[in-house]
């Protein structure tokens, strides 16, 4: 028996309707507002990359890479990767157009579709979208502070409440291997207490066994040895200077001595923006940090990098559950009401005018009722209804009404918008 076709979104996927398109589109504009304002150039890179960017970038055995990609092979015999995070591909394209020769720091911002194959639940989905910043060039934990301060004010402009800032180091090539191996030493006594997922994390990414949400785990985490006491002098030092900024902009943060990550490439800072939904559970909406290693692992030079990712759908789940309002659709000034094939060919016209003139207009060419035309009006709360019947259109006039007081007013139609004009100014 044929397999019965299932004409209907693929499971993890989501259409973005009318509805929910002024939610990305205030996102966008606070996004774009401050990237401009910190000196961020805009970056696209492409959808597909090849899956050796990932592998290297991300580390094989992270989620992403070992379960979760959406990996395939070109008719070319090319083994290619759907983009399941923005870093790596900008490292790339930093690296293969020579971007280091551009003056350091430089800035860059991104936004678009990402995809990993992953259990879909709420604020997740296989096609998501993120936006974030990535800075090159520049070692100063400054540029570290700068990052959580962008992050968490676009939070705030967008009026989010019970937002935290989660921080922590873990290190770099000089002092995370004797920690990475204290914390092996340590888990091996309690292996048999462990989880099935920590059992395999503790021999092949032993720090993300610091991860884990299991609450068999817990307790284990809770005993378990603390890279921030582990850092050699360097990595204090940097970590204590982005502490002291922090406080110095008066962004609040919680040390955080199990935040880790769960991608290869952070070196020394890390950090979470959190969303405490409740006592019990917590939603993630942005996640970041410094990368030093990452644009030499690629190809590149020794490269000093920090940078964060937010998750759009993510804020929008949280935006709908505290009731914040999206961006406001574009103020409607005028209705064209039209009654009759030659009222609806001079309204054309007409509507195009106004267009030009930058007043906000809207129609129903699909109606010949002057009640549920006018009716239209009033909801989208036009200040205005231009009425233009069979007889208007053989005298070329139109008529305009205050959709307030219901005064109407004739005039000729080639004054039509002049004289809405003058009435919006008053």
């Amino acid at each position: 028996m044929a397999k019965k076709s299932k004409l209907q979104s693929v499971s993890g996927m989501h259409d973005i309707l009318p509805i929910d398109q002024n939610y990305y589109a205030r996102i966008y504009e606070v996004v774009s507002n401050i990237a401009g304002f910190y000196g961020f150039g805009k970056i696209d890179t492409p959808a597909i990359e090849y899956t050796e960017l990932f592998d290297k970038g991300i580390g094989s055995s992270t989620d992403i890479v070992d379960k979760e990609m959406y990996s395939f092979k070109t008719k070319g015999g090319d083994m290619v990767s759907l983009r399941p995070e923005w870093t790596a591909p900008v490292v790339r394209a930093y690296i293969e157009h020579g971007m280091y020769a551009l003056p350091q720091p430089l800035k860059l911002w991104y936004s678009g579709f990402c995809w990993r194959h992953e259990r879909p639940q709420e604020g997740r989905y296989r096609q998501f979208t993120q936006f974030g910043f990535e800075v090159f060039g520049e070692a100063s934990p400054v540029i570290d502070a700068q990052i959580i301060q962008i992050s968490y004010n676009i939070l705030k402009e967008l009026k989010l409440k019970d937002i935290t800032v989660e921080i922590n180091s873990i290190g770099d090539s000089n002092c995370r291997p004797y920690y990475k191996k204290l914390l092996s030493n340590y888990l091996k006594s309690r292996e048999s207490s462990l989880c099935a997922t920590c059992k395999k994390r503790a021999k092949e990414n032993v720090l993300r066994v610091l991860d884990c949400k299991d609450e068999k785990c817990q307790p284990i985490k809770t005993e378990a040895p603390q890279i921030i006491d582990h850092l050699c002098d360097g990595c204090h030092s940097h970590f204590k200077e982005v502490l002291e900024f922090l406080d110095e902009i008066e962004v609040p943060y919680n040390l955080n001595p199990y935040l880790v990550r769960g991608l290869d490439y952070y070196t020394k800072t890390v950090f979470e923006i959190n969303s405490n939904k409740s006592e019990e559970k917590s939603l993630s909406l942005a996640a970041g940090g410094r990368y030093d290693r990452l644009v030499k692992m690629l190809g590149g030079r020794d490269t000093f990098a920090c940078g964060v990712g937010f998750g759009i759908e993510r804020i929008i789940s949280l935006m709908k559950s505290q009731n914040i309002e999206p961006a406001k659709p574009k103020e409607v000034d005028v209705f064209l009401a039209q009654l009759g094939s030659l009222a609806k060919r001079k309204s054309l016209k007409l509507l195009e005018e106004f267009r030009k003139a930058k007043i906000g207009i809207s129609e129903s060419f699909g109606r010949d009722s002057l009640k549920v035309q006018l009716n239209r009006a009033n909801k989208l709360e036009a200040k205005y209804a231009l009425i233009l019947g069979q007889k208007e259109a053989l005298d070329d006039v139109v008529i305009i009404r205050d959709m307030e007081s219901g005064k109407q007013s004739i005039v000729k139609t080639d004054k039509a918008v002049s004289d809405v004009r003058k009435k919006l100014k008053k």
